[in-house]
């Protein structure tokens, strides 16, 4: 079956460039600068170019260029005129941009080169930070609103963890040998959402620090075998979409007694779900963070 999305609401523009809807009504009435097609309901969808049209707009428009002017241009000029702003440096926006396009069209060579361009200006810590995470959460919100399917979310996923186990491979063959404090990282039973806590891997293991990838789907019982043969460890876990909501709380206290108490071990947390399920009280050697900059400077 062929899941490539062809046809668009004007919702799903609105949620894919950013532009509201009423915006892009008044920008089609007053300057032509979209042509949708109707249903026999007469309601506006639109096609894969004209998508990429209005994200070259937007990104013109967000780059100082007035509408007025950006509509005397034909398509080509447009796309020409993208492309002579992203090469004098202002490629964040057009790399978002262009990754959304990749994910839509599943075009693996529009991602690689667009994340290729961007290394010759910026360190993969910086895209990741600047661009990756932004991309992720906002994937997230269009999933919810049925503007892209699940292929589309795993396969950008997929390219994104590409890149960051290429990077942690160049940092693990000089992976320390533990001395007094070892990082153990992992997912809980049923989470399988693991790019955070891979980016987390890689920047403990830039820092020099030794760390034991778990991965997902762990029970908390199997990290008992890690107590038994380091001290002093600190455990690292990123709640994506698990636990469920009423079984956070718990979870934390399962967690707590048979992993931390009477031991020196802590343990780090982070991810969407505590949005949602945020625990009352937690004991101090346990800490939530929400975002993945702030937990890795406190380590």
């Amino acid at each position: 079956m062929n899941t490539i999305k062809t046809s668009f609401s004007i919702k799903d523009l609105e949620n894919l460039s950013g532009i509201k809807a009423h915006t892009i009504r008044i920008w089609e009435k007053r300057y032509n600068l979209l042509e949708p097609e109707r249903t026999n309901t007469n309601i506006r969808t639109y096609n894969l170019r004209s998508l990429q049209k209005l994200m070259n707009i937007s990104f013109l428009n967000s780059n100082g260029y007035k509408i007025s002017k950006i509509a005397a241009l034909d398509e080509f000029q447009i796309a020409s005129k993208v492309k002579e702003i992203s090469y004098q440096g202002h490629t964040e926006s057009h790399a978002f941009n262009a990754f959304k396009l990749a994910m839509l069209n599943f075009d693996q060579a529009l991602f690689y080169n667009t994340y290729n361009r961007l290394l010759e200006e910026k360190s993969f810590r910086e895209i990741f930070y600047e661009l990756f995470i932004p991309i992720i959460q906002d994937i997230g919100l269009l999933w919810q609103t049925l503007t892209i399917t699940p292929s589309h979310e795993h396969f950008l996923f997929t390219h994104i963890r590409q890149k960051v186990l290429i990077h942690i491979e160049r940092l693990q063959s000089a992976n320390p040998k533990p001395d007094t404090k070892t990082f153990v990282l992992f997912l809980p039973l049923n989470e399988v959402h693991d790019i955070g806590l891979l980016f987390i891997n890689y920047e403990l293991l830039s820092r020099g620090y030794h760390t034991i990838y778990l991965g997902e789907n762990v029970p908390i019982e199997d990290l008992n075998l890690i107590n038994a043969l380091y001290d002093n460890v600190t455990y690292i876990s990123y709640f994506t979409v698990k636990p469920n909501l009423g079984d956070v709380e718990n979870y934390l206290t399962k967690l707590y007694s048979e992993v931390v108490e009477n031991t020196t071990n802590s343990v780090r947390l982070i991810g969407p779900r505590f949005k949602d399920s945020k625990p009352k009280k937690t004991p101090k050697q346990m800490k939530i963070y929400d975002s993945i900059k702030k937990l890795v400077k406190d380590l």
